[in-house]
């Protein structure tokens, strides 16, 4: 794997830091319309370090993993997405119904919190990811020593 450099080490962990701290705070009701936005940022910032470990391998299964976890980084930025959606209900108005209604319901059973779903469905990929990845990588430079 591709090792960063210390200015991107450090940004890739500032962004799981600004992540923790964001959905910390926003699920616990401090200032969400802040919150949200923090949780955004640091997705971004996680998603682009994370996606800048380039495998030059010839290994599948850490390719394949390497796929997986850009799928997570898709997600939490997704979950960020839909973080700030929930705290200012911008995809609200695409929800009226024919005849004008707000059509707050439907909004509500489709869009609202949802980020929760998407959260969570990234960090189990990312969990798993992670720890495979080190021990296939393990197991490659046992083969190479």
């Amino acid at each position: 794997m591709k090792e960063l450099n210390k200015t991107q080490n450090i940004i890739f962990i500032l962004g799981g830091l600004l992540m923790v701290i964001g959905a910390g705070c926003y699920s616990f009701m401090v200032k969400q319309g802040l919150a949200c936005w923090i949780f955004l940022v640091g997705a971004v910032m996680f998603a682009i370090m994370q996606c800048m470990q380039i495998y030059e391998g010839n290994n599948f299964t850490i390719k394949r993993l390497k796929r997986i976890m850009t799928f997570a980084d898709i997600m939490f930025v997704l979950s960020g997405l839909l973080m700030v959606d929930s705290a200012y209900n911008f995809l609200l108005p695409l929800f009226r119904d024919y005849n004008g209604s707000e059509g707050y319901y439907t909004y509500i059973e489709m869009i609202y919190n949802k980020w929760v779903v998407l959260l969570l469905i990234a960090a189990v990929l990312e969990v798993y990811t992670t720890h495979r990845i080190s021990s296939e990588l393990e197991k490659e430079n046992a083969k190479k020593n």
